[in-house]
């Protein structure tokens, strides 16, 4: 009983320093980016999806009510004359959205929204940890030397926390901020229950 107690506590405390580390990689990165775009050197790089929007978009009024096709910016879409419109987030988690991809809404007469995704970009699947940033208390994926935003419903949909491994889908040939989570694999030692829906596909 006692052995089994001291490998728990050891197990939590390696979680406990892996996590360490991995904020402290966030915050190099974070620090990294600010000092070289102070420095000139490193200009942020992201992709327009309004003039994506305004080039591959369009809206149109029929009998089925308005429909409107724009660009998935992460968090919400982005129509051709700009107007943002918002998608659900457990909708786009459990699609599984990337930045860029083309999407169609259809706004019922009654109001209500239907989205359909249209025309995926292509995708880079990575493996990254999963860290909560200590300044927006939100999660990321801290993959290699880039950090990704994540929707929080993605993390909750598959359980994750803090130290665990995910598994993300960005856009292939365009500079991301936000990457779509695919799966989660649990730290070890972790008492976490995740879904059994998916299968963990590397």
């Amino acid at each position: 009983m006692i052995e089994s107690k001291t490998k728990m506590s050891k197990g939590k405390k390696i979680q406990e320093l892996e996590s360490l580390v991995y904020n402290l990689e966030v915050e190099l990165q974070k620090t990294k980016t600010i000092l070289g775009e102070l420095s000139g050197k490193k200009k942020p790089k992201s992709t327009d999806h309004s003039l994506k929007a305004s080039q591959m978009g369009s809206e149109d009024n029929n009998e089925e009510g308005i429909v409107v096709e724009g660009v998935f910016n992460g968090q919400i879409m982005i129509g051709p004359d700009g107007k943002q419109y918002s998608v659900p987030a457990n909708y786009a988690s459990k699609s599984k959205l990337v930045e860029g991809d083309l999407l169609k809404l259809t706004i019922d007469k009654d109001g209500s929204f239907i989205f359909k995704q249209i025309a995926p970009v292509d995708r880079t699947r990575l493996v990254g940890h999963l860290v909560k940033d200590k300044e927006t208390e939100e999660f990321v994926a801290l993959a290699g030397d880039k950090i990704y935003k994540l929707l929080m419903a993605s993390i909750t949909y598959f359980k994750g926390s803090e130290g665990d491994e995910v598994v993300i889908l960005v856009p292939k040939d365009a500079e991301g901020v936000w990457a779509a989570v695919e799966n989660i694999i649990r730290a070890a030692g972790s008492n976490t229950q995740g879904t059994e829906d998916f299968e963990i596909t590397l």
